[in-house]
């Protein structure tokens, strides 16, 4: 009994050690990435809403990919710690085989999986989906961000725009082309591929731009052919201009039902899903399902630490860690190419299989050889 409460004791510290560094990870790198998507706001004209919105719900997709790191950092400092206080030798003295504590990071590696697999194949994707479906939704509700006083502005498809000069709602100075038959409405030739708008000032009020003294012109793909209307007062529904952002979600925003269906040759949002869309879809799928089978190598690596040997340069702290982060960059370069070639993806989940039993029967048998020793 006393043993089982030492144990849960254990696995307790180290999640909660495992927790914290997990967090701290990812507030920083979403702190990093919430400034980018500021952008949202200045560039795209979305509310301030949304960007929150849009913001907390990445914080998942940052939180997945800091799962392996964290968990090696937590389980590497636990043993260290553990050894240095002379903790462990309680459990030595008491009869406790080393590979006894190699079995319970073992089983510590096994509930991070499942704790990665929740995130990686439900939560994260359904949080990024549910993010893009926010852009989706969002129609422009302020354009005023997206005008910036003598800087060429393309934050829409089809149109550009430039203002010399912007004071709160007040422009001077502008210039105006739809190259998509945006404003097709204000064309005097249905025909003319390009309407140009060129107006001395104008102002922003809700969604209409109000636009004073000036001329549309509009001509061809070759700027051939020009009509001129000159105006004294023009409005623009500013509702049909369609920001840049992506707005379809993306693989890796996609449910794992629905990329494990197209692998099937289903129908994927309305495309075919062809060979070659396969190729991104795989990579995916591995990285959410079998990428955790590289977690209990990385525990039996860690418990090298726990190897007495004369050759303290290969199980040392610095050594262990780098076996421990070469197994994780091994995983990220080779998953890359997982949807190109069928051996490489053979390759990638056989090898955590193959080095986890050959690692293994190493510890043990460095510890039976230690226990010999002793006796």
């Amino acid at each position: 009994m006393l043993q089982n409460k030492i144990y849960q004791n254990y696995l307790i510290d180290i999640f909660k050690t495992f927790l914290t560094i997990l967090l701290g990870f990812t507030l920083i790198a979403w702190t990093v990435r919430a400034v980018n998507f500021l952008d949202l706001i200045v560039e795209s004209g979305y509310p301030v809403l949304t960007y929150f919105q849009y913001s907390f719900l990445n914080i998942f997709g940052i939180l997945t990919k800091f799962i392996p790191l964290s968990f090696l950092i937590a389980l590497i400092l636990f043993i260290i710690k553990q050894i240095q206080e002379n903790e462990l030798i309680i459990l030595w003295t008491s009869g406790v085989k080393k590979i006894e504590l190699v079995k319970l990071f073992f089983l510590f590696s096994v509930i991070i999986s499942i704790f990665y697999l929740v995130f990686s194949s439900l939560i994260t994707p359904l949080a990024l989906n549910k993010s893009r479906q926010i852009l989706g939704k969002e129609s422009l509700t302020s354009f005023l961000p997206t005008v910036k006083a003598q800087q060429f502005s393309d934050s829409f498809n089809g149109v550009t725009f430039i203002v010399d000069k912007k004071y709160n709602n007040e422009l001077k100075n502008i210039f105006l082309q739809d190259n998509a038959r945006v404003l097709k409405n204000i064309s005097s030739n249905k025909k003319k591929a390009l309407t140009t708008i060129i107006a001395s000032n104008g102002l922003i009020n809700e969604n209409k731009m109000i636009m004073f003294n000036g001329q549309i012109i509009s001509s061809d793909k070759n700027n051939q052919g020009n009509d001129i209307i000159k105006f004294d007062q023009l409005s623009v529904d500013l509702n049909n201009f369609k920001n840049r952002t992506i707005k379809q979600p993306k693989v890796q925003e996609t449910s794992t039902i629905t990329l494990l269906t197209c692998l099937e040759g289903s129908i994927f949002y309305k495309i075919s899903c062809k060979k070659n869309f396969k190729t991104e879809i795989l990579p995916i799928l591995n990285r959410r399902i079998t990428f955790p089978l590289y977690f209990p190598i990385i525990a039996l690596f860690a418990s090298f630490l726990l190897i007495r040997s004369k050759k303290k340069f290969f199980f040392s702290k610095v050594s262990v860690f780098l076996y421990c982060f070469f197994v994780l960059l091994y995983a990220e370069l080779i998953i890359r190419y997982t949807g190109i070639s069928n051996l490489i993806s053979k390759l990638f989940i056989l090898s955590p299989v193959v080095l986890s039993i050959l690692v293994y029967i190493f510890l043990k048998f460095k510890f039976s050889n230690e226990a010999l020793k002793n006796e």
